[in-house]
């Protein structure tokens, strides 16, 4: 049975004006499926598009991800600093800008590499599965992103970390003792517990904030304003933020502990915080990280949606002036 999309009845509406059909083509068509979720009807399959796809991708996630880091940096340096002191440790509030140039370095290609990644293997996914499984799609766009991205944000987020508890003083210099004592091996510290915590929050954050702006449009009928996507994106993040400390805690622990291998590897870790600081410890920076991630997925998908709309609007003007040619 083929697909019902949603249409507009160019007989009964009053509402016919080039300005409708304008508004329906620029976005992508909503499947009204029978199932819960939402889903998106792509175009069809042209190697440009793909491509495009990709490019405009790299370039919206990496200005998103450069704008949150920038801002919410101090925010993200407190919640480290939290996590990796053990016991009743005192938390210094000196130097919460500490880092930020040289993960910014990191930040920049591995936002980009992962909205370069997530979108066209959302839209091709959503081509593959039913439209009731549409949430599949993003669940599983968002862990392959986030799989590509880690090659990178790994590596910068260990360096970033270190210099945020006060163990180097520059980048540089950061990876060059890492590599030094610990090997390279040392650069991807933490790697599983990374992708244990990283790998959920990105399936879960990208697929409530699709659904949620699917569903929301389906019912409002028209597309997002950027305060609207700004707002689904906070509770989207702040909602996978609370859910994922416990696998944060553990993250930051195994990657600040440098050659002291304090922690075993992941079981380990678990079992140790448990024994020596209670339960309660697993949960430590939940208040900085949640505003932090709410904070942040306002301004990232904000950000995000405005950058590739503007990239969208670029579109019709090059075909125009290429067919004048």
């Amino acid at each position: 049975m083929a697909p019902l999309t949603l249409s507009v009845d160019v007989k009964s509406s009053s509402a016919t004006s080039p300005d409708v059909f304008k508004r329906v083509m620029q976005s992508p068509q909503l499947k009204m499926s029978k199932g819960f979720f939402a889903s998106v009807n792509t175009q069809e399959d042209k190697p440009f598009d793909f491509f495009r796809t990709l490019f405009e991708g790299f370039i919206a996630g990496g200005t998103a991800g450069v704008v949150v880091e920038t801002a919410l940096y101090p925010i993200d340096t407190i919640k480290t600093r939290l996590q990796a002191a053990r016991g009743g440790g005192k938390i210094v509030l000196k130097g919460l800008y500490s880092g930020l140039a040289g993960n910014i370095a990191g930040v920049l290609p591995a936002s980009a590499l992962f909205v370069g990644v997530y979108e066209p293997t959302k839209q091709k996914l959503l081509k593959t599965f039913p439209d009731h499984l549409s949430a599949v799609a993003h669940l599983t766009a968002g862990a392959i992103g986030g799989l590509a991205a880690s090659l990178i944000r790994v590596p910068t987020e260990v360096v970033k970390q270190r210099m945020q508890t006060g163990q180097f003083t520059s980048a540089p210099n950061a990876v060059r003792l890492i590599a030094s004592k610990e090997g390279f091996r040392g650069l991807y510290a933490g790697y599983r517990s990374f992708l244990l915590r990283d790998l959920p929050f990105d399936a879960i954050q990208f697929c409530i904030y699709e659904q949620l702006c699917l569903g929301y449009k389906k019912a409002a009928r028209r597309d997002l304003s950027d305060p609207e996507n700004a707002l689904i994106g906070a509770f989207a993040g702040a909602l996978t933020g609370a859910v994922t400390t416990p696998l944060d805690v553990i993250k930051t622990r195994l990657m600040v502990q440098g050659s002291a291998k304090q922690y075993q590897g992941i079981v380990d870790c678990v079992q140790t915080i448990v024994r020596e600081e209670g339960a309660p410890a697993l949960l430590k920076g939940i208040g900085p990280r949640v505003l932090w991630i709410g904070i942040g997925g306002s301004i990232f998908f904000g950000v995000l949606e405005s950058t590739k709309r503007t990239l969208a609007q670029r579109r019709p003007n090059t075909v125009k002036e290429t067919k004048e040619e």
